[in-house]
């Protein structure tokens, strides 16, 4: 019977810098919230008969993103590349904005709060869309999976 979804998520620690407490909690939640509720089907492995459910893994490879994607035992199935130039606009708006976001929790103002989160939001969103659109073929998955995928893609490249 299908199982289309990620059942475990690991992040490259070699391709991970350093992060602040409040990113590392970010790459918690997302982490936490994509094993509870997920849609995650490769089109490759489904064609060689595993239906899932996956192990998968994200680094970073001479400037590429790497799926690693494996069966529950982590028999690797397959590798999914996509090139980080895409990426690179939305993420270094995402940082910025996440930036400005961060300062304005440490001040406490929530009349600052309010508008950045609601575009910290939007870039998150615009991200998700873009990953959708890059594994379009290669991997269906719903919203709210690419949303997660696209923090802790994110989380590979933040260097604060």
């Amino acid at each position: 019977m299908p199982d289309p979804r990620i059942i475990a998520i690991e992040l490259d620690a070699e391709t991970m810098a350093a992060r602040s407490d409040t990113a590392e909690a970010e790459r918690e939640v997302a982490i936490r919230d994509l094993l509870a509720t997920n849609h995650f089907a490769p089109k490759r492995p489904i064609a060689r008969g595993h239906v899932g459910p996956y192990r998968v893994r994200l680094r970073i490879e001479e400037s590429r993103l790497a799926i690693d994607i494996a069966d529950e035992a982590d028999a690797h199935l397959e590798t999914i590349g996509l090139g980080l130039t895409r990426f690179r606009r939305p993420l270094k708006e995402y940082f910025a904005i996440y930036e400005s976001y961060v300062r304005a929790v440490a001040q406490g103002n929530p009349a600052q709060i309010e508008p950045i989160d609601m575009a910290r939001r939007g870039l998150h969103n615009s991200g998700a869309e873009l990953l959708t659109d890059c594994l379009d073929g290669k991997v269906a998955l719903d919203f709210d999976t690419a949303r997660r995928l696209f923090t802790l893609i994110s989380v590979l490249h933040f260097r604060g």
